[in-house]
């Protein structure tokens, strides 16, 4: 834009305003790259263990949000004076709808229980089987459900009625998740010309670049082509520096680990 006075031209300079909200999101997404690119380079037990911190402490602040909306009902439910003639298997139901109806303290401790064992045992079946399937998130559900059902108050008190109670919470934990995971697998079949981008589709995930998956898919760098990957080809994709770096670290170490893995067989 500008103004003519005898026949010249003034420009006048335009100040651009940038939304606030997509620069803090362009930010925290800058942050989460960076964050998983970290993890993907730490040992076994380190990765485990920050997921496991990070996963609880999301799931105590929602337990925490849920525990202010629903009040402390847990009074409603106190057992009943003859109590100790009731059959182990109903107390042991009472005792678990008391975990649950708890109050914003309650409701933390046990939902961060719950997510922050969840999500470690997932991350460790994962690095030792190199995959994510219903085996893996039936062992995280059980871990979860049979700690849970410890934490939450002993249900059917110490000893061997505690231990068993915990099993029982556990298998049920474990069936109800492997029911989900194939109800979802069931109705999330990716369309044909995915099945040449598990891999990718996997390490993109893992990296916090799942939003580059199109890039691959343009270029055809299907999963075979993931070890002979390099940085010009991502470029010629239009896939930026940053995670350019990333995703080539990512092959490297790989390559480097199954080298190992065949070398010690």
């Amino acid at each position: 834009m500008g103004e003519s006075k005898q026949g010249m031209v003034v420009e006048i300079p335009t100040r651009v305003e940038q939304n606030p909200i997509a620069l803090v999101q362009a930010k925290f997404k800058e942050v989460e790259i960076r964050f998983r690119g970290w993890l993907a380079k730490q040992s076994l037990p380190v990765e485990a263990a920050v997921v496991t911190a990070t996963s609880a402490v999301q799931g105590a602040a929602i337990g925490g949000f849920m525990g202010t909306l629903t009040g402390d009902a847990s009074s409603l439910m106190t057992p009943p004076p003859n109590a100790a003639g009731f059959n182990p298997e109903a107390m042991a139901s009472l005792k678990q709808a008391q975990a649950l109806a708890g109050g914003p303290l309650v409701q933390a401790r046990n939902f961060a229980v719950m997510t922050g064992v969840n999500a470690g045992i997932s991350c460790i079946m994962k690095r030792i089987r190199g995959k994510e399937d219903i085996q893996s998130s039936m062992v995280a559900a059980f871990g979860s459900g049979a700690l849970f059902s410890l934490v939450s108050g002993g249900v059917g008190g110490p000893g061997p009625n505690q231990a068993a109670n915990a099993v029982t919470s556990g298998l049920f934990f474990a069936l109800v998740q492997g029911g989900i995971f194939q109800i979802g697998q069931k109705f999330s079949q990716p369309p044909t010309e995915d099945l040449y981008y598990v891999k990718t589709r996997s390490m993109l995930h893992n990296l916090g670049l799942q939003t580059y998956e199109k890039n691959f898919k343009r270029g055809l760098l299907t999963d075979n082509t993931l070890p002979l990957l390099t940085d010009s080809a991502l470029r010629d994709v239009k896939i930026p520096p940053g995670p350019r770096l990333l995703i080539l670290d990512h092959i490297e170490r790989d390559s480097e680990l199954k080298g190992k893995q065949r070398g010690s067989r």
